[in-house]
C-alpha cells in the first residue's frame, strides 16, 4: 500500500509552498513523523514529517518548485508492499495554475567536448531551470548553482553531479571551481564596465552573455556587476531574505511614502511601568517592557482613525473592522512581523501577554503562517540604543507603520505655574510612514499626534 505525501495547508491565507531542500531520498527507510521535506511559503519554513513508515518510492517534486496546498510531493511504500523493479527520477506535476515557461539554459559549448576555457551559461530569473538533456536526461539546477555559474562563467553541462538524478548542488559547483583554480582552466570574469579596467589577475570572460550591460540612465540602468576578490565573503540570499526583499522594492516603487515624525514625552509611561513592574513579572510570568504601551496607546489612536487601519485592494480601499497589529521582530534569519488578532477588544495586559507569546514562538521557530497573516497596521520597534529616529517600509498592503526610537533622557522646556522651566524628561520619537494613495497629511499627522498623546498621558490599568 502506498501513501501520498502532500503539501499541508500551512495556514489560512497559505495556498502554495516551495520545496526548499529534500532531508531523504529515494529509497531511503523512514518512520512515522520524521521529517522528509523543507517547505518554504511567503510566510514561514517548516519541515514535513512522514505520515506513515516505509521506504521511500517516489520522489515526486523537485527542489526549488511551487505547489498548490494538496499537491503530491513523494510516495512512502509501506512495509511488505511490491517494491518496483527499478526506482528512477520522476518529473514533478504541474502545478494547476498557470506557470510561466521555464528558461531553457543551453550550453554555449557542444557537452563534453574538451575546450580551453569554460563557457558561460545563459541564465536568468529565479525557480529551478532546465538544461538540455544530456545522456542521462534533463538536467535541473538551482537558483543558488545557476547565480554562481553564472558569474564565474561556468557551462554547467561539463560539472559532474551527486545529487538525484545527476543533479548538480552547490557543493559540486564549489568542488569543480577548487579544481580549476588550482590547476585547471581559470574562471572567466566579464568584461571592463564604465571604462574601468578589471584587475589583470583575473581573465577576461570567454563569450558576452554574462557580462553586465554599462551603466545608463533610464529605465534601462544596470549596475556593474561586482567580482568577488580574496577575503570577500559570498552568501546568497536565504529564501525570506529574498522575499523581505521582494516586499520592500514592491511597497517602495507601489506605495508613495510619506514621512512624518512626533517628539513625545514618555516619563509618564516610565514612571508607570516602573511602578508596576515587579508585581507584573509575579504575577504574568515574564517581565513589562515599554512596547506593550506603545501598542496599547497605537491601538487607541487607531480606534478614533480608522481609516489608518485600512488596506488597499486593487483600485479600491479596504477600512477594517477588526484592529490586527502587527509587530515586527528580528531574527537570525530575518525580520518577521507576527501579528496580535483583534487586538481592539484587549487591555495593555491582554496587549503584553500576546506579544510575549508571540515573542516565545518566534524564539522558539514555531511560528504559523497564521501568526503572520491578516495584519491592519505595524509597530516595529528596532532597538533602543543609537536609534534616533527612522522611517520604516509599509508592510503591503496596509498603509500605515510606526516606528519607535530611542527612549532617552533630555533637558526639555516645561511650563511650571505659568513660567517655563528647563525639566530632565524621558522622551521618544514616533515616525510614521504612510501610503499618500490613502493617507492625506492632515490625517497621517493628526493619528500620529494622537498617539502621542495617549502615550503621553500613559492612561493605563496595569
Amino acid at each position: 500500500m502506498a501513501i501520498d505525501v502532500t503539501m499541508p495547508q500551512m495556514g489560512e491565507s497559505v495556498v502554495e509552498g516551495t520545496i526548499a531542500k529534500w532531508l531523504v531520498k529515494e529509497g531511503d527507510v523512514v518512520v512515522e513523523d520524521q521529517p522528509l521535506v523543507e517547505i518554504s511559503t511567503d510566510k514561514v519554513d517548516t519541515e514535513i514529517p512522514s505520515p506513515g513508515a516505509g521506504r521511500i518510492a517516489k520522489i515526486v517534486a523537485a527542489e526549488g518548485q511551487t505547489l498548490p496546498v494538496g499537491a503530491t510531493l513523494a510516495v512512502i511504500e509501506q512495509a511488505g508492499a511490491e517494491a518496483p523493479a527499478k526506482l528512477k527520477v520522476v518529473a514533478p506535476k504541474a502545478a494547476p495554475k498557470p506557470e510561466p515557461a521555464p528558461v531553457q539554459v543551453k550550453p554555449v559549448a557542444p557537452p563534453l567536448q574538451p575546450a580551453p576555457s569554460p563557457q558561460p551559461i545563459q541564465a536568468a530569473g529565479a525557480g529551478l531551470r532546465e538544461a538540455e538533456p544530456d545522456a542521462g536526461g534533463p538536467r535541473r539546477f538551482s537558483p543558488v548553482v545557476l547565480k554562481i555559474a553564472a558569474e564565474e562563467g561556468i557551462d554547467l553541462s561539463r560539472v559532474p553531479g551527486t545529487g538525484i538524478g545527476g543533479r548538480v548542488s552547490k557543493r559540486d559547483l564549489q568542488r569543480y571551481l577548487d579544481t580549476l583554480r588550482k590547476g585547471g582552466a581559470p574562471a572567466a570574469a566579464p568584461p571592463a564596465t564604465n571604462g574601468v579596467a578589471q584587475s589583470s589577475s583575473r581573465p577576461a570572460t570567454t563569450a558576452a552573455a554574462t557580462a553586465p550591460a554599462p551603466a545608463q540612465s533610464g529605465p534601462g540602468f544596470k549596475p556593474p556587476l561586482y567580482q568577488p576578490v580574496a577575503g570577500d565573503i559570498v552568501e546568497p540570499f536565504t529564501r525570506r531574505r529574498k522575499l523581505i526583499a521582494e516586499h520592500m522594492v514592491y511597497s517602495k516603487t507601489h506605495s508613495p511614502h510619506v514621512g512624518t515624525v512626533a517628539e513625545v514625552d514618555v516619563t509618564n509611561a516610565m514612571r508607570l511601568r516602573e511602578k508596576h513592574k515587579d508585581e507584573f513579572a509575579r504575577r504574568e510570568g515574564f517581565n513589562l517592557t515599554f512596547l506593550p504601551l506603545a501598542a496599547a496607546a497605537t491601538v487607541r489612536a487607531l480606534k478614533e482613525f480608522p481609516r489608518m487601519n485600512a488596506s488597499v485592494v486593487g483600485d479600491s480601499v479596504v477600512t477594517r473592522r477588526e484592529i490586527n497589529l502587527g509587530i515586527a521582530m528580528d531574527t537570525d534569519e530575518g525580520l518577521l512581523v507576527p501579528v496580535i488578532k483583534a487586538a481592539e477588544g484587549m487591555s495593555v495586559v491582554g496587549i503584553a501577554r500576546a506579544i510575549e507569546t508571540l515573542r516565545r514562538k518566534v524564539a522558539e521557530k514555531k511560528i504559523t503562517a497564521d501568526d503572520l497573516a491578516g495584519g491592519s497596521f505595524t509597530l516595529s520597534n528596532p532597538g533602543r540604543e543609537g536609534n534616533l529616529y527612522g522611517f520604516a517600509i509599509i508592510n503591503q498592503p496596509q498603509v500605515g507603520i510606526l516606528r519607535m526610537g530611542e527612549v532617552k533622557k533630555r533637558p526639555v522646556v516645561v511650563e511650571v505655574d505659568g513660567a517655563d522651566a528647563l525639566a530632565i524628561r524621558t522622551m521618544m520619537y514616533l515616525a510614521l510612514s504612510y501610503d499618500h494613495r490613502v493617507v492625506d497629511g492632515v490625517l497621517g499627522n493628526s493619528f500620529l499626534y494622537r498617539t502621542a498623546r495617549i502615550l503621553e498621558e500613559s492612561d493605563f490599568e496595569l
